[in-house]
């Protein structure tokens, strides 16, 4: 199947991109890599009345530190972050996460931005994001806002997105030296999309942590300050690893409405793993 006739525009700034996604009288959608919503054309499950590809705006290609805090426009790709072609504020986290999506043709073509925008619950930097405490930078011809990625992302497919706004930027705050990222994604083979996904971030010194468990058919499930402290006993030590409860991540999961026991036992399995990555980044 190919996908319904749209038409297509190509604006040449951010203005000119927010004046067309901020039309009302004809269903708008934008494509920068088009790597998730291309298939979703092909396969009528989208079908807009106007295409708009913002990919050739280099507002949106920008990488720049502000104070100690890495803002990326939503344009940049993953093979960007894999290849180190932007500034580094996570000790390599991210470009550890980027290297893991997909196939590097995905990586090629897909974007940041695009990526959060679609909010598929089994994508990677939906979690990993999540966890390093990232917020994102929306925009519309009338106004701009910011939000923590885990409130942008509000269930499966569905992001808090609001008619004529579009995704500019996210912003990700340095990691501190004794912080450790961990990641860790269930997936039958390479490339396929993760059955489950734990992340946390994790600094010992400072007692604090963040711990997502995601690819679930919802949100993430994001846990920080005394939520988080629980996973490990309530407090957070160096030998985090040791102390990890899975009752308590159980429990949790079963409260989130996580109901079938096997799918419960895979999640915190990933979380796990995440854990003993951040233990083994010393």
């Amino acid at each position: 199947m190919k996908a319904a006739v749209f038409a297509y525009e190509r604006p040449g700034d951010l203005a000119a991109a927010l004046a067309l996604v901020g039309q009302t009288d004809r269903v708008g959608k934008i494509i920068a890599g088009g790597q998730s919503l291309g298939p979703m054309l092909n396969l009528r499950l989208v079908e807009p009345d106007l295409m708009i590809d913002i990919s050739s705006l280099d507002e949106l290609k920008q990488a720049s530190r502000i104070g100690d805090d890495l803002v990326l426009g939503a344009c940049v790709t993953h093979s960007d972050i894999e290849d180190g072609r932007i500034p580094d504020v996570t000790q390599g986290a991210m470009a550890r996460v980027a290297a893991g999506i997909a196939y590097r043709a995905v990586r090629n073509r897909g974007t940041i931005g695009g990526s959060l925008s679609h909010a598929d619950p089994a994508a990677d930097w939906v979690s990993a994001l999540s966890a390093l405490g990232a917020t994102v930078s929306l925009r519309s011809r009338s106004s701009a806002r910011q939000l923590p990625v885990e409130q942008f992302i509000v269930g499966a497919l569905e992001s808090c997105l609001r008619p004529g706004e579009m995704v500019e930027a996210v912003r990700i705050p340095a990691m501190t030296p004794s912080a450790r990222f961990g990641f860790f994604k269930a997936c039958r083979k390479t490339g396929e999309f993760a059955h489950a996904i734990g992340a946390v971030l994790i600094d010992p010194e400072l007692a604090t942590a963040r711990a997502v468990v995601g690819a679930l058919d919802a949100a993430p499930v994001v846990l920080t300050g005394a939520d988080a402290a629980s996973l490990f006993g309530g407090r957070v030590t160096s030998d985090f690893e040791h102390h990890f409860d899975s009752w308590i991540a159980d429990a949790i999961l079963v409260k989130a409405g996580v109901s079938h026991g096997a799918a419960r036992h895979i999640h915190v399995t990933a979380l796990r793993r995440a854990i003993h990555d951040a233990a083994a980044c010393r």
